[in-house]
């Protein structure tokens, strides 16, 4: 399967898609991205695009953090994206990555007086964490960033270390996700997911003003559970041993998708099984993405003009 970037304003062959060792973003984390699921609906033989502008709205609020002005609209995203994923022709899911970086050839830490510049590619991405069965969890001892350090409101790559210090101790003390908590000592999201707990029939998720990245699987989600459900999400302040005394957990992203919890810290979560609420959200999420529910067809983007025979 030919693979191809969206590089220096033109499509080309992925293998050509690449930057010199000087990239200012390659030395000091200057740069954001996106990512954005293409999920494959083989009995339709299309790929739909997951919410892709609102994940454009996000890059260039990201860019825009980062002093840098991207000279495309989200529109102009959306369309170059689709046309992308087109081209590649993959007939299983996708990740789309889109990544604004500095590009200039210069040495010395500053945002302002460089050049700016976008790639896309496209890879093959099947489920990030185990969806199915469920996962194990644990409290990092790495804190998360704050809003006065790097915001984490805004994709950043340089940030995502704090997140790789906090994966990596995870998956050596044989867990298979982290949860970070803020400097207050108070829950703020996994290494690279949103977290939700279900306690007394009532979903609660923390709020934006305790680190996390205001996801958009975490809106759909919330969505979801309103529209789907009947279940109101509070958004506020949690603390650690709540995680201990909920019925449930679950983790939301866009790499995760909806992923039950069954133990923190090993303790199990509830009666240690993927949970009600967690799997009824599930069910809806992905026949959602696959575009399945017409209820919400205007959050997936087609990405074949032509449909593909599996």
């Amino acid at each position: 399967m030919a693979q191809y970037a969206f590089f220096d304003n033109k499509f080309v062959p992925l293998a050509e898609a690449k930057v010199s060792v000087m990239t200012h973003a390659m030395h000091y984390g200057t740069g954001c991205f996106e990512g954005i699921r293409g999920n494959w609906n083989d009995e339709q033989g299309q790929m739909y695009l997951f919410r892709v502008a609102d994940h454009y709205r996000r890059l260039l609020q990201s860019a825009r953090i980062l002093r840098m002005e991207l000279p495309y609209t989200v529109e102009q995203l959306c369309d170059t994206t689709r046309e992308l994923v087109e081209k590649c022709g993959f007939k299983e899911d996708v990740y789309v990555r889109p990544l604004a970086y500095k590009s200039s050839e210069v040495i010395g830490v500053r945002l302002h007086n460089l050049d700016a510049a976008l790639t896309i590619f496209v890879v093959p991405f099947g489920n990030y964490l185990d969806v199915t069965k469920g996962i194990r969890a644990c409290v990092s001892t790495w804190r998360r960033i704050d809003d006065n350090m790097i915001p984490p409101r805004a994709k950043i790559t340089g940030l995502y270390v704090n997140s790789a210090l906090a994966k990596s101790e995870a998956a050596a003390n044989g867990y298979d996700e982290a949860i970070l908590l803020t400097r207050e000592g108070h829950v703020s999201e996994g290494s690279g997911e949103n977290l939700f707990l279900v306690t007394g029939g009532r979903l609660i998720t923390p709020p934006p003003y305790d680190n996390i990245l205001v996801g958009i699987t975490r809106d759909t989600a919330i969505e979801l559970a309103k529209n789907e459900m009947g279940l109101e999400t509070e958004e506020r302040c949690v603390d650690r041993t709540e995680l201990y005394l909920a019925q449930e957990c679950f983790l939301t992203g866009t790499a995760a998708h909806v992923t039950p919890v069954l133990e923190i810290d090993g303790r199990p979560v509830g009666n240690g099984q993927v949970g009600p609420v967690a799997r009824r959200i599930q069910e809806l999420y992905f026949d959602v993405v696959r575009g399945r529910n017409r209820k919400y067809l205007g959050w997936c983007t087609p990405a074949y003009s032509n449909l593909v025979k599996a």
